[in-house]
């Protein structure tokens, strides 16, 4: 063979694997971990589904704008994963947590504090809350739990995007500037009725559970 010809083949070739590469080596950076905190409820509510606005036996609405939260949970090479169970739980609107460690200042009967979601075959989860709220020390956030069979449970919290008092919360500051955008979501107007905004948040596990 020719040297020009073998390096127009040699070319060639190396065109082919950058193209491929991408596809192999795009991998996505796990959401931080973060402590679940002191408020994970010691004895899960018996209403815990994914709509916190409700609580079973009672008429009302939670206080507070209400939310559709939804999003996806993926491995790093951005496969779904399914049949996961994901939980979340807050204060409600007053500034307070559902938990007998919290027992300060008025309580939202109607809201329900703490819920899960079962991530369906494409790794979706859905839940119905309120904007989170902040309380003295804290800026307002949301407690996330992934229950994985055979492992410690990875936990996180969601922070709202463009939040003033993010800076001056020191969980927040515990996470490197350049990963903050993976524990932040924006909070839009919602066009569902009865629900004033909506946001998604994905979060990348960085193992994969045990099948």
């Amino acid at each position: 063979m020719r040297p020009d010809t073998q390096r127009r083949h040699l070319l060639l070739g190396l065109a082919g694997l950058l193209l491929a590469a991408p596809a192999h080596a795009a991998r996505l950076v796990p959401t931080p971990a973060q402590t679940a905190g002191p408020f994970y409820p010691h004895t899960p509510p018996l209403d815990q589904d994914n709509d916190l606005t409700r609580v079973a036996g009672r008429s009302g609405v939670a206080r507070g704008e209400i939310v559709d939260l939804d999003g996806r949970l993926l491995d790093p090479d951005g496969r779904p994963l399914a049949g996961l169970r994901v939980e979340i739980w807050q204060c409600d609107a007053y500034g307070r947590y559902h938990h007998p460690l919290d027992a300060g200042g008025p309580i939202d009967e109607d809201f329900q504090g703490f819920g899960h979601s079962v991530t369906d075959a494409e790794g979706r989860y859905r839940f119905r809350t309120i904007r989170p709220v902040p309380y003295p020390g804290r800026t307002p956030h949301i407690h996330y739990a992934v229950i994985l069979p055979g492992r410690r449970a990875f936990t996180t919290q969601l922070y709202v995007a463009g939040e003033p008092r993010n800076e001056g919360d020191f969980l927040y500051r515990s996470i490197p500037p350049h990963l903050r955008h993976l524990v932040t979501a924006e909070f839009r107007p919602a066009r569902t009725p009865g629900v004033q905004l909506a946001a998604r948040f994905d979060l990348v596990l960085g193992v994969t559970p045990p099948a």
